[in-house]
């Protein structure tokens, strides 16, 4: 097959050499609130062509390699003090895959524990290409199963105006969890 990035043949979907030179990980931070901080390893304009691929049968491929150069890595130097739990927003599987739960996956390490279904809409809103105005004015009302009093960290591809993450902190803190941060893959602001 052919890397995606610069077609040049290769046994993956992004050629070792891109991952290398391209998709190398940085870790910068934004405050979305005045406790709560969102990571991100890349900006939105380094992975613009990739981020789309949720949305293909590909996606997974492309998704498993992005996380394993930034979120497990994040994941071998993390320690704390007790175990936490990595909730990917909105974890149900679309085009045959979840892309944050694949991002989650990659957290676990003997700190972090993924948990998958737990943080689900119930409402379905598109937000991409959507201003802030719009995604306040139609919440996704997240719904928290079976997590109470954990420590947490959220999971998603990209923070754009981060009303999705703020609105997922506030469900998660209502049943008594302390969401430590939020990581992402981009950061649309950067």
């Amino acid at each position: 097959m052919k890397c995606i990035t610069c077609e040049n043949w290769s046994f993956f979907i992004i050629c070792k050499s891109c991952q290398k030179n391209l998709l190398a990980p940085s870790l910068f931070r934004r405050q979305l609130d005045k406790d709560f901080n969102v990571y991100s390893f890349y900006s939105f304009e380094e992975l613009e062509t990739l981020l789309p691929s949720k949305y293909y049968f590909h996606g997974d491929k492309v998704f498993n390699i992005l996380a394993k150069l930034s979120f497990a890595q994040f994941a071998k130097q993390f320690s704390y003090t007790q175990e936490v739990l990595a909730l990917g927003v909105d974890d149900h599987t679309r085009h045959d895959f979840s892309h944050t739960a694949i991002l989650s996956k990659h957290l676990r390490c003997e700190f972090i524990k993924p948990k998958f279904n737990k943080l689900r809409p119930t409402r379905i809103v598109k937000y991409a290409g959507k201003d802030l105005e719009f995604r306040q004015k139609n919440p996704r009302k997240f719904k928290l199963q079976d997590v109470h009093n954990q420590a947490v960290i959220l999971v998603d591809d990209i923070v754009t105006t981060g009303t999705t993450l703020l609105e997922a902190k506030k469900v998660c803190e209502k049943q008594g969890n302390e969401v430590l941060f939020a990581l992402t893959l981009a950061d649309a602001k950067l």
